[in-house]
């Protein structure tokens, strides 16, 4: 597939919150990634407002472990409050993903250059991103590299039939990939087979619901500098 990456990445807990455990204080990890985050690491990896991410499939290469901690939630008005958080324990995920041009932001059509993105993501993917990688949330550190999808060992490569995972989150909709002044939520119902869960893409979604009203963020002269502005104020100059 065009301009698509493959990689692993790993850490020793994750945190991928289902959401209807998060009112209580008690969060409970989903048992897979969901595509958002997948989303979010690629994009720790590399981002530009100029394309989307879209994440393929992932493969889950540890078995499924969980382990419950006591944790002090940070309280900014006080309080000492214990809470109950269950993490996935020790996990590894190979992923392959690839991005597209945002159709939606025609006013950065000019940055539309296929082959300069594609070396960037590939080479800030050797050097391990570009920002932290988090699984889910803060406290859960990650660490991508480069790999060829589908080699080496999965434990569930020899698991025949399939794992139905019941209605978890997709992801979330923004303004400005969607062209609709609005948040909104995806949820799907995934399965993973042998081990592999293959995301369908965003808009194939039939589960959606509206969060909130919201407005793309604008991108121009007046927050953004060019290339050539940038190496005026470092005295660089420009070459030809």
């Amino acid at each position: 597939m065009r301009n698509s990456i493959e990689f692993e990445v790993y850490g020793q807990y994750a945190l991928f919150t289902d959401p209807l455990t998060k009112l209580g204080g008690e969060k409970l990890s989903y048992q897979v990634p969901t595509y958002q985050a997948m989303k979010g690491i690629v994009e720790s990896v590399y981002w530009k407002p100029s394309i989307m991410i879209v994440v393929d499939e992932i493969r889950v290469m540890n078995p499924i472990r969980m382990e419950s901690k006591g944790i002090r939630p940070m309280e900014y008005g006080g309080g000492n409050t214990l809470a109950n958080y269950t993490y996935l324990k020790d996990v590894r995920y190979q992923c392959r993903a690839h991005f597209i041009f945002n159709s939606h932001r025609p006013d950065l059509a000019y940055d539309w250059n296929e082959n300069k993105h594609h070396s960037i993501l590939k080479r800030s993917l050797r050097a391990g991103g570009r920002r932290d990688i988090f699984l889910g949330s803060r406290e859960c550190q990650g660490y991508v590299e480069p790999c060829v999808f589908g080699e080496g060992k999965s434990y569930y490569d020899d698991r025949s039939g399939d794992i139905y995972l019941g209605t978890m989150v997709h992801g979330i909709n923004y303004p400005d990939e969607t062209g609709r002044s609005q948040m909104e939520i995806r949820l799907w119902n995934p399965v993973m087979k042998n081990g592999i869960i293959r995301f369908i893409p965003p808009e194939e979604c039939t589960l959606v619901r509206k969060v909130s009203d919201m407005e793309p963020k604008h991108f121009g002269s007046d927050n953004v500098d060019s290339v050539e502005e940038l190496f005026t104020q470092l005295g660089e100059g420009v070459n030809p």
